[in-house]
């Protein structure tokens, strides 16, 4: 199967790991480095396409700034030292970025953020305002807090569920390595890259598990989960070198790397999840103008809900009928059961005044629904 191209992505997530993000003896940044691949950031952000970033590198710069010695840290010594280079860290991406005018936000996040629905429905809000204010978010796991049982332990997976979060089509893991190869590179002469991986089959296990880097934290058995975490929610993955000046250039222009394909795309691969894999909560009841609405794409808005049923959280699944009781979809809610009774049937204006709060516009958004078909 011939590889995609790069500008056919419209959402894109860029890994950036710290060996490739910090010169190790010198403890600094590799500023030239960084400000070739900032580059390419800001032409594919020019193309108008959403970027993110996942950076590594907090814990490194931290021990530089506070001068601490080579050698394993305890816990709280690598928090503290993240503490410390996760500011260094933010000012770079910042400065970098800015020099062609784009703003960086920083989103720390830990395994919580995307495992419990409530808080992987703020940091994907979070993600999409800046997107939609043209901000590049850069995303890191909060090693200041993360701790042995929670934390991702590398940011290949962390990069997936990123990705997996924002729907986007395209997760790029730079590396210190152009892609997998069918035997590890550095002792068999006759080891090939493999340009595209169709899917992640035990063969491809077994080649990754042969394949690892030793210059990654995480390895190339890593990168073999985060495919399997990006492609089943529907986004494509690949794996480039990321030694060279203008990595994503490189990619752009046909260099070498692996693509790690998906036969589904991350709306319908979400839509798919919320459709089958979660239990529903509760119910809302929908008047007829509301279904109308439904069926042709929109949003469910507070003003076409006329009951609530159950005990739900924000974030929950929940049924829509239609008000023959017959089930319309199921999505995930954006208010609890107690407000989304108060502001049943009124306009989004008056949800302030309701609630005290400027809460979403929708009950439930269009990207979090799924509609059934029309009966006969």
């Amino acid at each position: 199967m011939a590889s995609p191209k790069l500008h056919d992505f419209r959402r894109i997530v860029v890994k950036v790991g710290s060996s490739l993000l910090i010169d190790s003896n010198a403890g600094e940044v590799r500023a030239g480095w960084l400000a070739a691949l900032a580059a390419d950031i800001a032409e594919l952000h020019r193309g108008g396409r959403d970027v993110m970033i996942v950076s590594s590198g907090s814990i490194a710069l931290g021990r530089s700034r506070l001068k601490l010695p080579r050698g394993p840290l305890k816990l709280e010594e690598s928090q503290a030292a993240a503490a410390v280079g996760q500011i260094a860290l933010a000012r770079t991406w910042s400065e970098v970025l800015g020099a062609y005018d784009i703003g960086a936000g920083q989103i720390l996040v830990t395994f919580q953020d995307t495992e419990e629905r409530r808080r992987y429905l703020n940091a994907r809000s979070t993600i999409g305002k800046l997107l939609e204010w043209r901000a590049v978010p850069v995303i890191n796991e909060n090693d200041t807090v993360a701790t042995t049982e929670i934390r991702y332990g590398d940011n290949d997976r962390l990069a997936a569920r990123v990705a997996t979060m924002a729907s986007a089509d395209l997760l790029i893991l730079l590396s210190d390595i152009d892609g997998l190869y069918t035997a590890p590179p550095g002792s068999n002469p006759d080891a090939t890259l493999i340009p595209v991986v169709d899917s992640i089959t035990a063969e491809i296990e077994g080649m990754a598990g042969a394949a690892g880097s030793e210059l990654s934290r995480g390895g190339m058995q890593t990168k073999i989960e985060a495919g399997k975490i990006a492609t089943s929610a529907g986004t494509h993955m690949l794996i480039a070198s990321g030694k060279i000046d203008h990595p994503l250039r490189a990619i752009a222009e046909g260099g070498p790397c692996t693509w790690f394909l998906t036969p589904a795309n991350p709306v319908t691969a979400r839509k798919r999840w919320i459709a089958g894999s979660l239990e529903p909560k509760g119910t809302l009841t929908i008047d007829a103008g509301a279904v109308v609405a439904l069926r042709a794409g929109k949003s469910l808005l507070p003003a076409g809900v006329i009951r609530i049923e159950g005990q739900f959280a924000r974030g929950d699944a929940v049924i829509v009928r239609g008000p023959d009781t017959h089930e319309i979809g199921r999505g995930l809610v954006a208010y609890d059961a107690d407000d989304a009774d108060k502001i049943k049937g009124r306009s989004s204006s008056d949800v302030m005044m309701i609630l005290g709060i400027t809460g979403r516009a929708e009950m439930i958004h269009r990207d979090d629904l799924v509609v059934g078909t029309a009966p006969g």
